[in-house]
């Protein structure tokens, strides 16, 4: 069964992964996607201010929702969401993390033009195996109503 909206509460939801990221991957999503040089290249990514190859910040925002959608947004009774409020790249992505994202939903609300769905703002912690943030991320969920999605 589904979680709607009614399931999310106020507090820590979970945390999902860990997602393990090679220096491949990293090269590949910049190629295709950011082709800056310190996503690419690593004598240029040592004079940069990352100090070394690291990976996008889009390229962390879409293993967010690979990570959140294997974790737990896959089992929700999702309406889609209407976009994000924030997201920042604390540090940077480094070939070889393994990636972990805690999940807090910070409030809930029902929507004022549609009975059927509620609105469950969450925050995103990533962080690497040594526990450090590399991305803060806060958006609204749009989660079906229980009696909506059907269920009991």
């Amino acid at each position: 069964m589904k979680l709607t909206f009614e399931d999310f509460k106020p507090g820590h939801f979970g945390t999902f992964g860990p997602h393990h990221v090679s220096r491949e991957d990293i090269l590949e999503f910049a190629t295709e996607f950011d082709p800056q040089p310190m996503h690419l290249d690593e004598e240029a990514a040592q004079r940069s201010l990352l100090k070394g190859l690291s990976g996008s910040g889009w390229h962390m925002c879409s293993l967010l929702m690979r990570i959140c959608w294997d974790g737990f947004i896959h089992n929700i009774a999702s309406a889609g969401s209407p976009g994000v409020e924030e997201v920042r790249w604390v540090s940077p992505l480094r070939p070889g993390d393994d990636l972990t994202v805690s999940v807090e939903v910070l409030d809930t609300r029902q929507s004022k033009s549609r009975s059927d769905v509620g609105f469950v703002r969450i925050k995103n912690d990533m962080r690497n195996a040594s526990g450090q943030t590399l991305l803060l991320g806060t958006l609204p969920l749009m989660v079906l109503r229980r009696a909506a999605a059907g269920a009991s």
